[in-house]
């Protein structure tokens, strides 16, 4: 089961569900704000897991505040440091996976390895994200929306809180900056990307892969752009391994697709 807490950063006080024992794994959510997904219950049989709700996210206050991403990287260092987390694993999803890159290359001596499940820090052109009714968010999100229980309907207002926040930090659909300082990122990294994503072409996986040194790319079969949704199972595994074992995973070097 997983716990509530609440650490304070940068004047911020953030919110943060934590469950497991072990090595800690750090996890920064996507536009949509904090979702635990069946995947976290799996890992958090792994791993000391702790999933941050972002400030301007969810119920915590809006955030007019921070500027840029690699601000927002930096508060959540500090909130990470502030929980005595010297060194960790660290996962992103979409949004947060370019959060975690960019906290990835500030501070490459506290990550030890890096997750990032269909990452929003290099897109393809004119990549837009999901919006109109919850159903249509849904389609655009997951390969099967009708096996999910119920669709949470977006909160209008906390959306729009959000949107001014997420349209401010996501930055250029491929950042000059970021893709440059990527080649000395020597971090063990695990791209994950579904074969059914439809917000962000699996495509754009390979940029990450020909850039990091040390980049694994996985496709997930049939999953969409919430592959911890679509395939829970498939995706703890691999990064269950991944986290455990880093060069010696059982991804071979080769671009691999984990069929069901």
């Amino acid at each position: 089961m997983f716990s509530e807490g609440y650490v304070e950063a940068d004047g911020f006080r953030i919110r943060y569900m934590e469950a497991g024992q072990g090595a800690p794994l750090v996890h920064f959510h996507g536009a949509g704000g904090l979702r635990l997904t069946p995947a976290h219950d799996l890992l958090a049989r792994h791993f000391r897991v702790v999933a941050f709700e972002m400030p301007g996210f969810g119920q915590s206050p809006e955030n007019s505040r921070t500027r840029s991403m690699p601000e927002l990287a930096s508060t959540m260092a500090q909130a990470v440091k502030n929980l005595d987390l010297d060194t960790f694993n660290l996962m992103g999803t979409s949004f947060g996976g370019k959060t975690a890159l960019w906290l990835a290359l500030q501070a490459p001596e506290r990550v030890l390895a890096l997750v990032l499940e269909a990452p929003a820090a290099i897109r393809q052109e004119g990549a837009e994200s999901p919006s109109g009714s919850p159903e249509e968010i849904a389609r655009r999100l997951y390969a099967h929306p009708e096996r999910l229980a119920a669709i949470p309907a977006p909160d209008p207002a906390i959306r729009a809180k959000t949107q001014p926040l997420v349209q401010r930090l996501r930055g250029p659909d491929r950042d000059a900056d970021l893709e440059s300082r990527l080649p000395s990122l020597a971090t063990p990294t695990l791209v994950l990307f579904g074969t059914r994503d439809s917000v962000i072409a699996p495509a754009m996986g390979r940029v990450y892969k020909d850039l990091m040194p040390g980049c694994h790319l996985v496709f997930v079969y049939d999953a969409g752009h919430g592959i911890s949704t679509d395939r829970p199972e498939a995706f703890a595994e691999v990064v269950a391994d991944f986290l455990e074992r880093h060069e010696a995973f059982v991804i071979s070097r080769t671009e691999t697709v984990i069929h069901p």
